[in-house]
């Protein structure tokens, strides 16, 4: 968790640094599902219990520099709690930092293809609420490391705005709590580019 705070602080510096590069900067918002090994095929040290299904609300962000290059990030949450082995109300989230790589497809698309960092939040849900030095939550947290990787095909639709068909593949470390370290977001997602001169 350390080393994510410290990556999304360098990112967020040199962001500041660096304005006067940046050629663009592009916000989204999506909805999508998740899909991942089924219960049955949980092997070793995984629960029988597959992540998969829900639909998944996020947003995303990102700056582009020259080249096409930049960074980005997102974020995705299920939107309605799981169960977990039948009694334990559940929500995973997903967020990730991303190097960015988006090369034009000619005047009305653009290819988007980004690797990164993140952390899956799972969130267990309990029947009481517990106050403590940051306010008061009904949950508790389980946070692992991951490795994420996606792509997409940006389609500007009208002027700024675009719609970007996207997928997205998670590796968790560590991920004991379900079936496999390994889920997939498929989705879609609306957007706007603030680039001047676009």
């Amino acid at each position: 968790m350390k080393k994510l705070i410290v990556i999304a602080g360098l990112c967020v510096f040199l962001l500041t640094q660096r304005p006067a590069q940046a050629q663009e900067f592009d916000a989204a918002f999506g909805v999508g599902t998740l899909t991942a090994p089924s219960a049955s095929s949980a092997t070793g040290n995984y629960a029988p219990q597959s992540l998969s299904g829900g639909a998944y609300p996020s947003f995303s962000g990102d700056f582009l520099f020259k080249g096409r290059l930049g960074v980005g990030g997102e974020v995705a949450w299920r939107a309605s709690r799981a169960i977990y082995g039948a009694y334990q109300p559940y929500r995973p989230i997903f967020w990730d930092f991303n190097g960015i790589y988006v090369p034009k497809l000619g005047k009305f698309a653009a290819a988007e293809l980004m690797a990164g960092i993140g952390v899956e939040s799972l969130r267990a849900y309990q029947p009481f609420t517990t106050c403590g030095f940051t306010g008061c939550t009904n949950y508790v947290s389980t946070n692992h490391f991951l490795g994420h990787f996606g792509g997409g095909l940006r389609f500007y639709a009208h002027g700024h705005f675009f719609v970007r068909p996207e997928a997205h593949l998670y590796l968790v470390h560590n991920n004991v709590e379900f079936s496999s370290g390994r889920a997939t977001r498929f989705g879609i997602s609306l957007g706007y580019n603030f680039a001047p001169g676009f």
